[in-house]
């Protein structure tokens, strides 16, 4: 048996020791975060798959972002919720959809809504505090947005464009949540339509378009029925938000933004040709446009100006609870936000979890410990006492 010196199990219990600490510094430690001159900061999560699509919270403490995977390697969906200082991955009772946009009235009042991966289907789950639950959806077209007055009042819209044998087809859908059950209304309209948002229950806007053709629709709920508003113009829109009933914004193709006054709608200067894919804003006078390429438009009232988002990828959601607490979502997991100051801002991506702290800790104790008591109970070999023989 091998002579153990005490030399010998003080260098393995240093290389246990300094394996265990690198353990602790991978994990325990987060990314350097990327912030741009404009103050966005890049809010990093470990899986770059998703495309995350919606955002939307209660409070700067309760925000959701919903979103899927781009690869299509059955991952199916994404739901991070963030609680002011770290973003979780949440379960779903159905991980093979979607998901586009989600809304809620509280924080234990929440949808979402999308497609079924694979399917010509839209599905919508509600979030009660505690679980998502499946709640249904369209067997024949896809959702896009969600938006509600109350929880007794909620609209998801969408729809379904294709092309087989036959030729073309395009169909739009809206169904509304009067607390208890969704039902579906009657659109006047074939053309997708991709988002909701009113003033009121009274007062609701959609937009939409052909996917195979140019050409927009912007409709108009008062309260009994849906009709179509004139617009002038040929973008798809694909999103639409206000601050009141005469103050309202519709986005799309081609840098388009449109503002409605109460009267006639009537087109804006972006400054920009790539799609917009999303419009939210905390008054008139701070309005957010985000879209592809890593563009961020911002409104202070009487022009819109671009902002850096330190990022390329594409945006689709752009959500706050106020004008210095905002946050946009886009593909490769890109969640950014903007703290008002227009500063550069460090931003930790997650909090860490107590047990990366002490886990790499305590196995580096007990491993040492068990070395060193494995090799107590091999007794060293004792060098045999040499004889001369008889004298």
């Amino acid at each position: 048996m091998m002579y153990f010196s005490n030399q010998r199990l003080a260098i393995i219990f240093i290389l246990v020791a300094v394996v265990g600490l690198s353990l602790f510094l991978l994990l325990a430690i987060p990314p350097t975060t990327v912030v741009s001159a404009d103050g966005w900061g890049r809010q990093n999560y470990p899986s770059e798959d998703a495309w995350l699509i919606g955002v939307w919270g209660s409070s700067s403490s309760d925000v959701f972002v919903v979103g899927y995977d781009a690869w299509g390697q059955g991952k199916g969906s994404t739901i991070l919720h963030y609680d002011g200082s770290s973003w979780i991955p949440m379960n779903i009772v159905r991980p093979s959809i979607e998901l586009g946009r989600v809304w809620g009235s509280s924080p234990s009042d929440v949808f979402a809504v999308g497609s079924v991966v694979g399917e010509r289907e839209g599905t919508i789950l509600h979030y009660n505090g505690s679980i998502w639950s499946y709640m249904g959806g369209d067997t024949s077209n896809l959702l896009s947005d969600v938006w509600g007055s109350s929880s007794s009042d909620v609209f998801a819209v969408g729809g379904l464009t294709s092309i087989d044998s036959s030729g073309s087809h395009s169909s739009s859908v809206i169904l509304h949540y009067d607390g208890n059950t969704w039902s579906p209304m009657s659109s006047g309209t074939s053309k997708q339509l991709s988002g909701v948002w009113g003033s009121s229950s009274s007062d609701v806007f959609a937009v939409g378009y052909n996917p195979l053709f140019w050409g927009s629709i912007i409709l108009h709920y008062d309260g009994s029925t849906w009709g179509n508003m004139s617009c002038d113009t040929s973008a798809w829109l694909n999103d639409v938000w206000g601050s009141s009933s005469s103050d309202v914004f519709a986005v799309g193709s081609n840098g388009t933004i449109l503002h409605y006054d109460g009267n006639t709608w009537g087109p804006m200067s972006s400054g920009t040709s790539n799609v917009l894919h999303c419009i939210w804003g905390s008054s008139p006078s701070d309005v957010f446009a985000v879209g592809g390429n890593g563009t961020i438009l911002h409104y202070d009232g009487s022009t819109w100006g671009n902002m850096s988002s330190g990022t390329s990828n594409a945006l689709h959601c752009v959500w706050g609870s106020s004008s210095s607490d905002i946050f946009a979502v886009g593909d490769g997991c890109t969640i950014l936000h903007y703290d008002g100051n227009w500063a550069p801002l460090a931003i930790t991506n997650e909090k860490t979890d107590i047990w990366v702290i002490i886990g790499p800790i305590i196995a580096v104790i007990v491993m040492g410990l068990l070395v060193y008591w494995f090799w107590r109970r091999r007794k060293p070999l004792v060098p045999p006492t040499l004889t001369t023989g008889p004298k």
